[in-house]
């Protein structure tokens, strides 16, 4: 009786390493999908004969201790607040303005500010301390 070993070859593929490069690829990945801007990806944008522009602005209005007022970090007269204001929106749709009084401001103070809005259909949002 003659015994007949086993003399195939069985192919193997060893993926011990393979956890490791799939754990670095997908640490690599993450890593430069939170670096990327998709502000920076360029794309060719389909053309039109007639647009429609929306704009929206916001700006910061803060008034101090001492009724000094500011836009965005530049001080405006009160007398020239509203005319400013005019400027800044001229054109834009959606207009709101972050307002930052000071707390110890009278109230006449604000409804001041407020009215200037409320003529000029401005969107008015209060800011506040924690």
């Amino acid at each position: 009786m003659k015994i007949r070993r086993k003399s195939r070859f069985a192919p193997e593929v060893f993926t011990s390493s393979l956890n490791d490069i799939m754990f670095f690829l997908l640490l690599f990945f993450l890593i430069i999908s939170t670096m990327s801007n998709p502000n920076v990806i360029k794309l060719m944008l389909p053309k039109a004969s007639a647009t429609q522009q929306m704009y929206k602005k916001q700006i910061t209005l803060s008034v101090d201790d001492k009724k000094v007022y500011y836009i965005d970090k530049e001080p405006v007269p009160f007398e020239q607040l509203e005319m400013k204001l005019q400027e800044l929106f001229a054109g834009v749709e959606e207009r709101t303005i972050v307002l930052r009084v000071d707390k110890e401001l009278a109230v006449q103070d604000l409804v001041d500010v407020l009215e200037l809005g409320a003529k000029q259909d401005i969107k008015m949002v209060m800011a506040t301390a924690k």
